[in-house]
């Protein structure tokens, strides 16, 4: 709420980010992290009375909800400011626009804390003409227990903690995605089958179980980035080659370039070219993800030797909306395999059957897409018998 801190300090580690800062004494920690293997997110705030009285302090958190598609919620206002709903239920905020009408999923926002009130709606919470450094709820001192059916739905919590000299207390909450088979999509009296946010709650909303994900989460990365690691005598180069250089090159792998329209979820999915180069900072580390991304690639290309620009990593498909013709594509991925066999010695993979983009009949090998790779730029000569650029 852009106020003053005595102090504040960030701390970004593998896998998780932990935001501490103190203001009249009062210390709040919040650790930000994905489990393994899970698709929900913890929040473990804990906060700490640092001063010689007891405090009373109320919490809020805030979340906003997408509406499943981040492009029409941006530009298609006249629908999606009528599509917007909630459920709360015992402090459970559920997100389930459009569920009852076409979706099999919801999202869920929980706390391990006793509500005392709530809000889903942006406008009854942030206030029409007011913004986050001010939220209207804040200025009245509570929520309004609204429930959103439209415009911009929300998930806050209002909390209230009582704390003595000395005393800190865990405040745990989680955010999250659930899907349901669809011929189970609800319960008998026609509310929506939560199964599986009841495991995650019964899981994640316990600080020794949070403990425990974390040393897992931790355990993870330690194995991972323990294929390469190397010694020289400054203490920089060690930190930046064995830790932060191998753990962005995941991250790209995982992502294709950060921070840009294709993360967002919108735009055209990860880049042919990009992919393919993204493995060479990677396949030593999980070496098994590197050949099956390689043999993903392979699919998307055409029985002609070009190859889409962009493919979407959840459907493995092709962009035909931004199409090919970008002639040095289909070349990448010679070199990302050879980079793979180099790594493992796994001649194998230039066996296996890989289809095309506009033939998944045909029955050819990885290798045979990357001789096609090779006579598509051998057949493709400019007046100077160099190859052509074509589109980039």
């Amino acid at each position: 709420m852009k106020k003053s801190l005595d102090n504040y300090e960030c701390r970004h580690g593998l896998g998780y980010t932990k935001v501490k800062s103190t203001k009249n004494e009062l210390e709040v920690s919040t650790l930000f992290f994905v489990p393994l293997e899970a698709r929900n997110e913890i929040w473990q705030v804990i906060l700490t009375n640092k001063s010689a009285r007891t405090k009373k302090i109320r919490v809020w958190s805030y979340i906003e909800w997408a509406l499943w598609d981040a492009q029409d919620d941006m530009t298609n206002f006249q629908r999606n400011y009528s599509t917007g709903q909630v459920e709360v239920e015992n402090g459970n905020i559920f997100h389930k626009t459009e569920y009852r009408e076409r979706r099999n999923h919801y999202a869920y926002f929980a706390t391990s804390e006793k509500v005392i009130g709530f809000d889903t709606s942006r406008d009854e919470f942030v206030g029409v003409h007011n913004g986050l450094e001010f939220p209207k709820a804040m200025l009245n001192g509570k929520c309004s227990n609204s429930i959103a059916y439209g415009w911009l739905p929300i998930g806050v919590h209002q909390i209230d903690v009582e704390l003595k000299p000395g005393e800190s207390k865990d405040i745990n909450f989680i955010l999250g995605y659930a899907e349901n088979p669809d011929d189970k999509k609800f319960i008998e009296n026609g509310k929506i089958r939560k199964d599986e946010f009841e495991k995650v709650k019964e899981k994640f909303l316990i600080t020794t179980s949070i403990n425990d994900e974390l040393i897992k989460l931790k355990k993870y990365w330690t194995q991972i980035l323990s294929s390469f690691q190397t010694n020289t005598p400054d203490k920089i180069v060690n930190r930046m080659v064995n830790t932060w250089n191998q753990y962005q090159c995941m991250i790209t792998f995982n992502l294709s370039r950060s921070a840009s329209l294709y993360e967002s979820g919108i735009g055209r999915g990860m880049g042919y070219r990009d992919s393919n180069q993204d493995i060479l900072g990677f396949v030593h580390i999980i070496p098994q993800r590197a050949k099956q991304r390689i043999l993903d690639l392979a699919s998307t290309q055409l029985s002609d030797g070009t190859c889409f620009h962009q493919y979407q990593p959840l459907t493995k498909k092709g962009n035909a909306d931004i199409g090919g013709g970008f002639n040095d594509d289909p070349l990448w991925l010679i070199l990302s395999t050879t980079a793979y066999i180099k790594e493992t010695g796994d001649v194998n993979i230039l066996k296996e059957k890989v289809g095309f983009a506009d033939d998944t009949n045909i029955d050819t090998t990885l290798l045979d897409h990357l001789h096609i790779s090779l006579y598509y730029t051998l057949n493709n000569l400019g007046p100077h018998g160099l190859p052509l650029i074509g589109g980039c």
